[in-house]
């Protein structure tokens, strides 16, 4: 992955999403021979010289202050996702050239007492996952609600390679289409975190290699954040799911990240999680007997 160039696309894909009416510039007509802003009026609404911000969306950033920073995402009515991303994108190019373009990947685990915390978090299911959304740990329900997930023999398990290249995920989420985008636009913002991630590009190049959608999403550079929602699943065992989450980073650095589900009491879904319980339990003591 090459900084500068997803520097340069990324502000490129940004201007190419607003019209001249959205930032409040008169249209004196004329064809546009560009989707969007022009660089010069991009220039103009984050109050700097057209001939810097070409070099910057060049993915020249030295010297880029917050200030320009801040500039460029006001113009381009970034949301707090992209800012974020834009900011990293551009400390990575300031950083220049690495000699190790290719860093062995630091390893992301969990305390034993992070474990057992989750552990005691019985009637919820608990994933965490780290940038690459490997799956670093559960508790015995997440990884019930997870199980098809699970069944892939490489490791480590990945959501992103369940939700692209195994056909089940198409019916495991309910809204397959829209949970592509966002596990692309995660990947993307973990590529501005930490461009030198050996596996991290390992993954994006098998994902690009073998699912034409993947690689078509990866080119649109959408990021975003994972923070709460809702997620509609089919799960195999107990049927249709409405479960609402909410994910909270467990490092500074955003290396690792809890997802927490939980469903609404009193709803089909809340049953439903109980009935998923109630099997996880006797998949274990199952386990036990056959062991």
């Amino acid at each position: 992955m090459d900084n500068q160039d997803d520097l340069s696309k990324f502000l490129i894909s940004r201007r190419a999403k607003l019209s001249l009416q959205q930032v409040g510039l008169p249209d004196f007509g004329g064809r546009r021979r560009v989707p969007g802003l022009r660089r010069e009026e991009v220039a103009l609404l984050a109050g700097m010289s057209s001939e810097y911000y070409k070099r910057l969306e060049r993915g020249n950033a030295k010297g880029a202050s917050e200030a320009v920073i801040d500039g460029v995402s006001r113009a381009l009515q970034l949301d707090e996702a992209e800012h974020a991303h834009l900011y990293e994108l551009i400390r990575s190019a300031n950083a220049g050239t690495h000699p190790q373009r290719r860093r062995p990947t630091r390893k992301t685990q969990i305390t034993p007492t992070l474990q057992q915390t989750i552990d005691a978090m019985s009637t919820v299911p608990v994933f965490v996952q780290n940038g690459r959304l490997d799956a670093v740990a559960t508790n015995r329900l997440g990884r019930a609600l997870f199980s098809e997930m699970f069944e892939d023999a490489r490791q480590p398990v990945n959501a992103a390679r369940f939700v692209f290249l195994d056909a089940r995920a198409q019916t495991f989420y309910q809204d397959w289409e829209s949970n592509t985008r966002q596990i692309v636009a995660l990947l993307r913002v973990e590529a501005g975190r930490s461009p030198y991630d050996r596996q991290l590009s390992d993954l994006v190049g098998e994902l690009s290699t073998r699912s034409d959608l993947f690689r078509k999403l990866w080119g649109a550079h959408d990021v975003r954040e994972h923070r709460a929602g809702i997620k509609s699943i089919h799960h195999p065992v107990v049927g249709d799911l409405d479960l609402n989450y909410l994910g909270l980073d467990l490092a500074s650095d955003r290396t690792l990240q809890m997802l927490v589900f939980s469903a609404e009491p009193g709803s089909t879904s809340h049953d439903g999680l109980q009935l998923l319980a109630n099997w996880a339990n006797t998949q274990v003591t199952s386990d036990q007997i056959n062991g």
